[in-house]
């Protein structure tokens, strides 16, 4: 019987030890060129998970992963191995810009902050806010889901998070048109969406929420910059028939 009790603490602290623990990290670069307003800069705020495993470094590395393609816009790849280094990536591709067009006037910046939107036993969801700005009218924002299965740190692609994915489009494309009152006899992009192909598509980005899955489309995707982001929120009572998990 004591060895009983002994094997079961052991096996609650070996629990305990591997829960995923985040601790947000802050990074910050600036300019170093002389500027009087604008100064370019990139902040970056990141949840990283602490455990010392193949699951943290799994979770670890895809961050970092998506935060290094929202930050990068040329065409060819970062090779920057940490936040430190993409940071100075950032504001060294500004710098080379300007020297070499010092009379133009404009200033970049690249505000980047993620935290842990949702977690259970089966789904980690770790919710990317992002602003860019490198010229132009105007910068650009959004939202970026990834979705981990935190016994393994491996990314969920949508289709897995659903039983059936063509019966749950079809589910989500009529409480779409209902929300925006699109017509179930009339093309979706018929009052001024503009889906690819006037096809109904699933969000890229699904975020768990303690009400439901939130459906969410970043500015672009399926409406004009003016138009901004749409979301659907499905509610479990609704989505619980075709997640397969939660």
């Amino acid at each position: 019987m004591k060895y009983s009790i002994v094997f079961i603490l052991f096996l609650l602290c070996i629990s305990c030890s591997q829960e995923l623990t985040f601790e947000v990290q802050s990074f910050e670069k600036k300019t170093t060129l002389d500027c009087t307003k604008n100064c370019p800069t990139i902040q970056l705020k990141i949840p990283v998970a602490q455990n010392k495993n193949s699951i943290a470094d799994s979770i670890n590395n895809s961050v970092f992963a998506a935060v290094k393609s929202i930050v990068n816009f040329e065409e060819k790849p970062n090779n920057s191995k940490d936040y430190n280094q993409l940071a100075a990536s950032f504001i060294q591709a500004y710098e080379k810009i300007k020297k070499d067009f010092p009379q133009d006037h404009f200033g970049w910046e690249a505000t980047i902050e993620g935290k842990v939107k949702y977690r259970s036993e089966n789904i980690l969801n770790i919710e990317i806010q992002h602003y860019t700005f490198t010229g132009g009218a105007h910068g650009y924002g959004g939202l970026r889901s990834l979705l981990f299965d935190p016994k393994t740190g491996k990314q969920i692609p949508n289709e897995k998070l659903f039983k059936n994915w063509k019966l749950f489009k079809v589910f989500a494309e009529t409480k779409f048109r209902n929300q925006y009152k699109i017509p179930r006899d009339q093309a979706i992009n018929s009052t001024g969406m503009q889906f690819e192909d006037d096809v109904f598509q699933i969000a890229q980005n699904i975020f768990f929420t303690n009400e439901g899955i939130l459906l969410h489309y970043n500015p672009y995707e399926i409406a004009s910059y003016a138009d901004g982001s749409r979301d659907l929120l499905i509610k479990y009572e609704e989505a619980n028939d075709y997640l397969v998990t939660k």
